[in-house]
């Protein structure tokens, strides 16, 4: 009887211990997930462009993203997201509302470091393919911008991400580019880079 009794013990413990490996092991998994949210885009060099400086675009963000873990405190983030930037501003000369919007295909690849159990701090590089570029006056008279722009943009961002144990996470980025936007025969001699501010909501799959 107590050879029976221990072996059942024995038993049970490599039982539990068995789906306690195969928790962690899907814990520690690739992720793949979805994400959407609000950005606050501007440009980082208003002044020359209006005298009382420029004010920010408001548009949204979503995309697919990707969780690999390194080790138990590392990570990596990359993700593939649509981001509406831009910015608007009033003419000093005749008073009418202007903007110029710039949608891009987003590429950043975040390293992300665990502080506690469901947050994490990230950083990383950018890479954004411009693929909508134009500016309007009084929301009505749109005109192209293409020409004038860069299509490859640059950047590296910096923020938290807060995951629950289910899935959901929410996130908060701030971008800062690094080249510039603008195609060099038409900046003057002056550089204009984005800056995004983003906040999103997503989940995790798996």
């Amino acid at each position: 009887m107590k050879k029976l009794l221990f072996l059942t013990a024995i038993a049970v413990l490599t039982f539990n211990s068995s789906n306690a490996q195969e928790d962690a092991s899907s814990d520690e998994g690739i992720s793949f997930g979805v994400k959407v949210g609000g950005n606050i885009s501007n440009t980082s060099n208003g002044k020359e462009i209006f005298y009382d400086g420029t004010d920010n675009r408001y548009g949204f963000n979503v995309g697919a993203v990707v969780h690999i873990p390194i080790s138990e405190k590392f990570s990596l983030q990359p993700e593939v997201v649509y981001s509406q930037q831009g910015f608007t501003a009033s003419s000093e000369l005749d008073f009418s509302d202007y903007g110029e919007r710039y949608d891009y295909i987003n590429i950043p690849i975040m390293a992300s470091y665990k502080v506690v159990k469901g947050l994490t701090l990230q950083a990383g590089p950018q890479v954004g393919f411009n693929i909508n570029a134009e500016a309007y006056i009084d929301l009505d008279d749109d005109f192209d911008l293409s020409e004038e722009t860069n299509t490859i943009d640059f950047g590296a961002g910096l923020g938290a991400q807060y995951e629950l144990d289910f899935g959901l996470f929410f996130q908060a980025r701030y971008v800062w580019g690094l080249s510039n936007y603008i195609d060099s025969e038409d900046a003057d001699n002056e550089t204009y880079s984005n800056r995004v501010g983003s906040l999103s909501v997503g989940y995790f799959f798996n």
